[in-house]
């Protein structure tokens, strides 16, 4: 079998977040065939698309205005995550930046239906909070109107079908928030999702007659399902059941009443399209032939005839089809390059379930190389970040690499993970954090009872949370592991939480402890308190301008553990933040990781 160095498998190309044009006659996306995602266009299937923006930065979203023939588009600097908007004419000869405070983040809120002004979210006022302003389209810098002056972490999710209300999103946590109407002119506020306890409302869609949202929600259940939300009542009504799943999406046009909606199924999308024909039935279409995998980010066309949806597979690197709404027939439109790399040697996972400590099921993903030998495998464990997130069948040119180098790849959704359910998602909190390390060492040892493996080959690697989690596992576990490799990771919860963004201090308090009420306990279970432990050797990964885990973090670790004898390696990027965006420095990262197991591993 051949083999290709890491270079070549992070030049395989993603195309994904795909948006209609106003006439339908055009479609934008982002792609990252010059290193960083930018804006490209093309009108016809499978047809070489049109660059359309050209920065040494990464562009994180782009989206037509509903009338004009232009497009806002939204960018940070090196990582920091204060992004900033700017407008492209349809030609892509003109940009005209919209903002333009590059030291306040933006967060989006949509055009109104005309594509005369815009909405957002900002801290521009104070960095720990954020407002709500409207902005006419031609307007720049500091011109926008704040019509709402904020106390938390607020977002929109979008305007009303009238243009007189927005909705305003106010996050508590990564699973608990509340929804308001906002009516622009007079800014009063209306509270439309009052509850106890933790409640997520998500995927917030207008429903046609501006009398009632659609959404998904866990209000009552342990997964989540597609509601709505009667605006006059107030009263929640089931539209679709997760069952044992959740319903983790929804994309409605309000003219039409056709919409999208996705289940989550062991990690794999489930797409069920449809129409409404009340305020809770649906005539369902026939189901899209994508490829099996996750699917997400849908745009309709102006006439929602189709919509575009990028899909990810273990074995298909990212693109965007285009689906006919009514028979489900879907064609690719991106011909992303795999770079080379034939297809048929991309390796597939398969599920699997491990028994941890408690007698808990825990789901994984197994994959095993070509030609494995029996005893003579090592194995990567990639641990997810999150910790409110989920390991998923989608492509990774990180992981094919490593199969191709005759490593086998083992992803577990460890107690915490998101798509289980609510109870599910809730067994890490604050206390019982280590309890989902065990749930690592578990992982081991049934990794130890596979036939291909090789128990002393095992390697820890994870970025951000997953960061934490091999940490925690090499100064848990010592002797389970073979090295280590830290992406962006938090070795010190106490200074973690001292020095992320102002604006993410609540949010994450809410899912780790508080400063105020659990110090202690953060610190007895944070890494660098138990560096003691460790034997394995460490590479440590980071970005400069990481405003979620800043650097320090990583600076800690590395110098504890050289205090402990332990072989430990640094790499500081000091134009990336919370991860590597730029196609040169995910080259060098990951390349070093290579190198790094192959010394020691």
């Amino acid at each position: 079998m051949s083999t290709y160095d890491f270079e070549r498998y992070l030049n395989v190309r993603s195309a994904h977040s795909a948006s209609f044009g106003p006439d339908g006659d055009k479609l934008s996306f982002l792609l990252n065939t010059t290193g960083v995602p930018q804006v490209w266009q093309m009108d016809e299937p499978r047809t070489w698309p049109t660059q359309l923006t050209f920065d040494d930065e990464r562009i994180t979203f782009a989206t037509w205005s509903p009338e004009r023939d232009e497009l806002a588009f939204g960018m940070d600097e090196g990582g920091n995550e204060r992004e900033q908007f700017f407008r492209l004419d349809g030609d892509g000869e003109t940009i005209t930046a919209l903002t333009e405070m590059p030291d306040a983040k933006h967060r989006w809120g949509g055009w109104n239906s005309d594509g005369s002004q815009f909405a957002f979210t900002s801290n521009r006022r104070e960095d720990a909070v954020f407002d709500v302003y409207v902005q006419d389209r031609d307007a720049t810098g500091d011109e926008a109107e704040m019509v709402y002056e904020g106390d938390g972490w607020l977002s929109l999710a979008g305007w009303s079908p009238d243009d007189n209300q927005l909705v305003v999103v106010e996050a508590q946590s990564s699973f608990d928030q509340d929804l308001y109407t906002l009516d622009i002119e007079s800014g009063e506020l209306e509270h439309v999702t009052p509850h106890e306890g933790n409640v997520r409302y998500q995927g917030v869609n207008w429903g046609p007659d501006g009398d009632a949202l659609y959404l998904v929600t866990d209000e009552g259940s342990d997964t989540m399902y597609l509601a709505r939300l009667d605006l006059d009542r107030g009263d929640i009504e089931t539209v679709a059941e997760g069952g044992n799943w959740n319903v983790d999406g929804v994309a409605l046009d309000e003219e039409s009443g056709r919409l999208v909606y996705s289940r989550n199924e062991d990690g794999y999308t489930e797409l069920t399209v449809g129409e409404l024909t009340g305020e809770t039935t649906i005539r369902e279409f026939p189901t899209p032939n994508l490829p099996r995998g996750v699917a997400g980010g849908v745009s309709f066309d102006p006439n929602a005839d189709r919509f575009a949806i990028t899909v990810t597979g273990s074995t298909n690197n990212t693109n965007v089809y285009v689906v006919e709404t009514e028979t489900g027939e879907a064609e690719r439109w991106t011909a992303a390059s795999t770079a080379g790399i034939p297809p048929k040697t991309f390796v597939s996972p398969k599920l699997v379930h491990f028994e941890s400590f408690d007698g808990r099921k825990i789901p994984a993903f197994f994959s095993i190389p070509d030609g494995a030998n029996a005893g003579e495998t090592p194995v990567i464990v990639d641990i997810h970040g999150g910790p409110e997130s989920q390991r998923r069948p989608s492509f990774s040119p990180t992981k094919q690499y490593f199969l191709n180098r005759g490593y086998a790849y083992f992803e577990p959704n460890v107690r915490g993970s998101s798509g289980y359910g609510k109870e599910y998602t809730h067994l890490d909190d604050v206390e019982n954090r280590m309890d989902s390390v065990a749930d690592i060492e578990a992982g081991v040892e049934w990794l130890h009872d596979q036939r291909v493996v090789d128990p002393d080959r095992i390697v820890a690697m994870g970025g951000s949370y997953g960061g934490f989690m091999v940490l925690a596992a090499l100064t848990e576990y010592p002797d389970r592991w073979a090295a280590g490799v830290d992406i962006v990771g938090i070795a010190n919860f106490v200074t973690f939480l001292e020095n992320t963004g102002d604006w993410r201090r609540k949010l994450r308090e809410a899912e780790y402890g508080s400063l105020s009420d659990d110090r202690e306990f953060l610190e007895s279970i944070s890494p660098i308190n138990n560096i003691r432990n460790i034997e394995a050797p460490l590479l440590v990964l980071h970005g400069a301008n990481d405003p979620r885990v800043p650097v320090g973090e990583a600076e800690q670790i590395v110098e504890e553990a050289k205090t402990q004898d332990v072989p430990v390696e640094k790499l500081v990027f000091p134009d990336e933040g919370h991860g590597f965006s730029k196609l040169e420095n995910r080259i060098e990262a990951y390349t070093k990781t290579a190198e790094f197991l192959e010394k020691y591993v």
